[in-house]
C-alpha cells in the first residue's frame, strides 16, 4: 500500500508540471501574439509622426533664416542710418559752435573790438621790428597811400593759398575776390594759376601762360572750387617760383597773392629774393606787379594764435609797395 501512495504523488507531481509548462507555453503564445499585432502599428505611427515633426521643424528653420535675414538686412540699413545721424550731428555741431563763437565775437566789448581792429592796424600800416632792423628807424615811404590797383598788365598770375584754414573758411570769399579781379581785367594775354607752393592748377600749361577766353575763366573757376593740394600755409615758395619763372622785361605781369597766413622764418629774406629777380633792370623797370588780398581767418582766433595773420599782412604789405601793387585787407572772410 504505501508503494502504490508514492506512485499517485509522482503522478499527480507529473501532471501539475505540466499544467504549468502548458500555462506558461500559452502566455508565451499570447504574449507573441500580441506583439506581432499590436506593434508594427505603433513604430509606423511613430515613425510618420516623427517625420511630420521633422519636415515642420525644417519649415520653422527656413522661417527663422529667411527672418534673420531681413533682420539683418534691417539692422544693416539702421546703422548706415545712424551713421549718417551722426555724421549730421556732427556737422550741425560745428554749425552750431561757428554761430556761438559769431555771437559772441558780436557781443564782445567795444573795447576787446578796438584791441582787434588797433591789431590789424598796425599790422597792415606799421613796420614790423624786422622791417626797421632792414629799413632803418627813420624809413618813410614816399607814397602812402593804399587804394587803388594798377590794372594796365596784360599778364595776370594767382598765387591761391590752399591751407586747411584757406579752404574750410575762407574759400567761398576767396572765389567771390577771384571773380572780382578777373572783372577788373576783361581781356587779358595770358592767366595762370599757382598754388602758395608754386604747384600749377593745370599741369598741361607749366611755366606756360594759358590762353584768356570766357571758356578758360569758367574751366578755371570751376576747377578752383574743389581745389586743395597740399601747402604750407605760407605763400613764399609760389611767389618765388612765379616770378623766376614768368618774369620777362617785355611784358607787364601782375601777381595777385590770396593768403591768409605766413609760417615762414623771415620776411627780409623774402624781399630779397623777389628782388633779386624783379629789380634787375632798377627799381623803374620793375616788369611783375605783386598784389596781395588778405583774408583775416586768424584773426578769429584767440589773440596768442593770431601771429601767423599778423605777417601775412606785414609781409604782403611791404612786398606789394616795394613791387609796385596794392595790399587789400579784408574785414571779414565769410
Amino acid at each position: 500500500m504505501k508503494r502504490n501512495r508514492n506512485k499517485h504523488q509522482q503522478d499527480d507531481f507529473s501532471i501539475a508540471f505540466l499544467d504549468v509548462i502548458c500555462c506558461g507555453f500559452g502566455a508565451i503564445v499570447l504574449l507573441l501574439m500580441i506583439a506581432k499585432t499590436v506593434q508594427p502599428v505603433v513604430i509606423e505611427e511613430a515613425k510618420v509622426d516623427l517625420d511630420g515633426q521633422v519636415r515642420q521643424l525644417e519649415r520653422q528653420l527656413a522661417e527663422i533664416r529667411g527672418e534673420t535675414s531681413t533682420l539683418n538686412r534691417d539692422l544693416n540699413a539702421k546703422r548706415e542710418q545712424l551713421d549718417i545721424e551722426r555724421k549730421r550731428i556732427a556737422k550741425l555741431r560745428g554749425e552750431f559752435n561757428t554761430l556761438q563763437a559769431q555771437y559772441a565775437r558780436k557781443t564782445e566789448g567795444e573795447s576787446e573790438e578796438g584791441k582787434r581792429r588797433g591789431e590789424l592796424t598796425v599790422a597792415l600800416q606799421t613796420m614790423t621790428a624786422e622791417m626797421r632792423r632792414l629799413l632803418g628807424e627813420n624809413y618813410q615811404r614816399k607814397n602812402n597811400v593804399i587804394g587803388g590797383i594798377p590794372v594796365d598788365s596784360e599778364y595776370i598770375l594767382f598765387i591761391v593759398d590752399t591751407s586747411g584754414s584757406m579752404f574750410n573758411y575762407g574759400w567761398d570769399r576767396m572765389m567771390e575776390e577771384m571773380v572780382n579781379t578777373l572783372n577788373l581785367y576783361p581781356s587779358v594775354k595770358g592767366i595762370q594759376i599757382m598754388n602758395d607752393m608754386g604747384d600749377y592748377m593745370f599741369s598741361n600749361y607749366r611755366r606756360k601762360w594759358i590762353p584768356d577766353t570766357p571758356g578758360r575763366r569758367r574751366a578755371i573757376l570751376e576747377r578752383l572750387r574743389s581745389w586743395n593740394p597740399f601747402s604750407n600755409s605760407s605763400p613764399v615758395e609760389g611767389i618765388e617760383k612765379a616770378v623766376h619763372s614768368f618774369y620777362d622785361p617785355n611784358k607787364k605781369i601782375s601777381i595777385y597773392v590770396l593768403g591768409d597766413e605766413f609760417t615762414g622764418k623771415s620776411i627780409r629774406n623774402v624781399m630779397l629774393a623777389v628782388d633779386r629777380v624783379n629789380n634787375r633792370y632798377g627799381k623803374a623797370k620793375r616788369n611783375i606787379r605783386i598784389h596781395a588780398i588778405g583774408f583775416p581767418i586768424q584773426f578769429s582766433r584767440p589773440p596768442h594764435l593770431q601771429t601767423t595773420g599778423l605777417r601775412f599782412a606785414a609781409l604782403m604789405r611791404e612786398l606789394t609797395y616795394r613791387n609796385g601793387g596794392t595790399f587789400v585787407g579784408l574785414n571779414d572772410f565769410r
